[in-house]
Formats: structure tokens, C-alpha cells, sequence
């Protein structure tokens, strides 16, 4: 459950400005303490300065293969749940991507479209059709994508990180998509929990489905303090058929059954930015086991080269379940979803930086009974997101 491990340092989450992305995503992470394989410690400066030719072609290649993951007309389904898994919200949403610009000067122009609920002023008697709200998202370029967003991108993956600094697109989709046109404006209306105005990290993982043309966006967005406010999930498919959604039919008791077992895979460590180079490799194995009395023991050994030698770390964590929530020794915890997801993060943030240690937010997807992605951020103290590490595993 908690498999952030292998080659994952965590550290403390950035925000970034209104440039939002929507997308959409099933989460499921868990990692403790600090990843076996820590990653490596990288100042954030290096990734400000300026970029040599090669890093610049890279770059656009980059900023292109983003663009193009992106493209399109998408169908999905909005979640929100609280810091233990407990579904708040579900709304259907619809997401037109498109480009213009050549080279560097490419942009990304997303438009999200919000299902409202039937007015309490409607007519009686009268069918009305679903009307749908509009929000578009600032564009996203090559100067939003490495400055504000700090992106962590995998083409060949196919997954990608991404900052914000407010929780403003999400708040949008919740009081477009639950009060419609009865909303007054309040900030704290009722039967609707808001994110925070002022959100210490707002994190999207994503991770793009190895069955399907689709994509599952997570978002952690923690409040002022550091301490997890609520997870959103974008579970989208790029088609014009009906909006994908997650399977509940698994009781909250087994969320946890499918993580069980030994997990082996390779995990890529890119520093964050669209000059992101990749930093660490890694053959990973994680094995997660509960006892009778249900108490979870997980040990992560990761396996890289450092120079002509091969090295290994060994790293073990002992967790504790709640219902949908895993609580690791060490301050760690991840929140068990519906549709083989999860996500992790730290207990508390604030607690990290107070010590000087970095962070990291996590986000799982088991697809299929046998296979599962990973996407783990990693943040320094100061909340900058350093680097981005991708795990592809098989159970064994």
C-alpha cells in the first residue's frame, strides 16, 4: 500500500499560479518514513539556469509531447473525497484541449466544461436539458510549464506532475457542479466543502491508462497548515461516449487486498522542469504483507548503478489501517480509493519542513490485478517540487 519507496525522497509541496490544468486521475499511494532509494538532493536553483542548446531542443520537445498527451476532447468524472477516502462529490465534466503556436512559442488552450444540477427554480413539469458551465483554464506554455507548474514529464510514460498556486479551477468545478445556478457566493456554503483560498500545495499527478485512451488526474491539496484538505480525482477518456467512472463495487475492507503481495518494476527520477533531465534509475521490489491482526509491514529494496557498482537499499515501514486510511510509522499516510487508486502524503507537512526534511505526495493506479503505475513528487523545505519519479511494477 504505501509504495512510494524506491528511489523517493519526499519533500514539501510548491503551489503555482492560476495556470491550471484540469485533469483527471484515480489515485493510490503509500509510502512512510523516507523512500528506500532516496532521491537525490537537487537544489532548486539548478534547474533556473540557463539552458544549453541541447536542453533548449529538448525543452520544445518536451513542451510538444505535453501538448500533444493533452490534445483532444475529453469525457470525465470528477471526485472529491476527504483526507480518509469518504466520497464528498461526484460531477460530471467534459475537457476540449487544443494548440496554436509552433516551436517555442507553442500554448496549450484547455476549456472545462462543469454538469450543473437542475435549478431549485426550475419549473415543475418542465424537462429541461443539463446545462454546462464553462471555465477556461490560463494557457500553458513554455514559460507557465517550467516557472509556475514546475512540471515533471514522462513522454514516454505517458504521465506528467504539475504545481498550481490556488485551488481556484476545483472550487470552480465544485460550485458550478454542485450549486449551479443557486450559488450566492458564499465562501463557506452549505452542504459543499470548498478548498482553501490560501492552500499550502496544490499537486496534480497523472498517470495515462495502459488498456484505454485514458487518464486519471490526482490532486493533493493541503491547506494552510500542511495537513491534507481533500483529494480530487479526474478519471477521463478522450472520446464522445458516456464519462468513464470509478468501480465502488469493492468494499472499503478489501481497498487494500489488491496491494498485497510482492511488486517488481523500475522507476525513472527526472528533475522537475521542462528541461527535466533524468537523474536516477532504479529496479525496484516492493512487498507488502498484514498480519492476523492487520497490522501492515512493507519493505522496499531499490537497485541502481553508481558508477560501476551496483547499489541497494533496503527499507522497511510498519503501518496501521483505518478503514480507507493507512498510517505508516514515521508520520506517512495514504488514503485507499475506489478503482484500484490511492494516494499518499504526509501526516503533516509542516511537521516535515519544521525538521528541515523534504516531502513527497504520491499517487497509485492499479489498472489491472497484475500491473500498476506510480507517480511520486518530491518537494524540498522551502516547497519547491525538486523531482518527479515514475514506477512501472508487475506483481510477482
Amino acid at each position: 500500500m504505501a509504495s512510494i519507496h524506491c528511489s523517493v525522497s519526499i519533500p514539501s509541496a510548491p503551489k503555482l499560479p492560476s495556470s491550471n490544468t484540469v485533469r483527471t486521475f484515480s489515485v493510490n499511494l503509500s509510502n512512510p518514513k523516507r523512500s528506500s532509494c532516496s532521491f537525490p538532493r537537487i537544489r532548486a536553483s539548478s534547474s533556473q539556469s540557463s539552458p544549453s542548446v541541447g536542453e533548449a531542443v529538448m525543452s520544445i520537445d518536451n513542451l510538444h509531447s505535453f501538448i500533444e498527451l493533452n490534445m483532444g476532447k475529453w469525457n470525465g468524472s470528477f471526485y472529491q473525497f476527504d483526507a480518509s477516502g469518504h466520497l464528498l462529490q461526484q460531477i460530471s465534466t467534459k475537457l476540449s484541449a487544443s494548440s496554436y503556436g509552433e516551436d517555442h512559442l507553442m500554448s496549450l488552450i484547455q476549456t472545462l466544461y462543469i454538469k450543473q444540477p437542475s435549478s431549485n427554480t426550475s419549473v415543475s413539469g418542465y424537462d429541461e436539458q443539463p446545462e454546462w458551465a464553462e471555465y477556461k483554464i490560463k494557457e500553458t506554455n513554455m514559460f507557465t510549464v517550467d516557472k509556475y507548474q514546475q512540471i515533471g514529464l514522462f513522454p514516454s510514460e505517458r504521465a506528467f506532475s504539475l504545481r498550481y498556486q490556488t485551488a481556484v479551477m476545483l472550487e470552480s468545478v465544485l460550485r458550478q457542479g454542485v450549486l449551479g445556478e443557486d450559488d450566492t457566493g458564499e465562501e463557506s456554503p452549505k452542504n459543499v466543502k470548498l478548498p482553501s483560498r490560501r492552500p499550502s500545495v496544490v499537486c496534480e499527478n497523472c498517470l495515462y491508462s495502459l488498456q484505454a485512451d485514458m487518464r486519471a488526474r490526482a490532486f493533493h491539496i493541503l491547506d494552510p497548515k500542511g495537513v491534507v484538505d481533500m483529494l480530487i480525482i479526474f478519471l477521463e477518456e478522450r472520446s464522445d461516449g458516456s464519462p468513464p467512472l470509478l468501480d465502488s463495487s469493492t468494499d472499503r475492507e478489501s481497498r487494500i487486498l489488491p496491494f498485497l503481495g510482492k511488486w517488481k518494476g523500475r522507476s525513472v527520477t527526472k528533475r522537475s522542469g521542462v528541461y527535466g533531465n533524468t537523474i536516477a534509475e532504479a529496479d525496484t521490489v516492493v512487498s507488502l504483507e498484514m498480519d492476523d491482526d492487520g497490522q501492515l509491514n512493507q519493505v522496499v529494496t531499490s537497485t541502481s548503478n553508481k558508477g560501476n557498482e551496483k547499489v541497494t537499499t533496503n527499507v522497511e515501514w510498519k503501518g496501521t489501517m483505518t478503514e480507507n486510511l493507512v498510517t505508516f510509522d514515521g508520520g506517512y499516510q495514504v488514503t485507499l480509493l475506489p478503482g484500484g487508486m490511492y494516494m499518499g502524503s504526509p501526516c503533516d507537512v509542516g511537521k516535515s519542513v519544521a525538521k528541515s526534511k523534504s516531502f513527497h505526495l504520491e499517487f497509485c493506479w492499479l489498472e489491472t490485478p497484475n500491473q500498476r503505475q506510480r507517480l511520486v513528487r518530491t518537494y524540498d523545505v522551502q516547497g519547491l517540487a525538486v523531482s518527479s519519479t515514475y514506477f512501472s511494477e508487475i506483481k510477482s
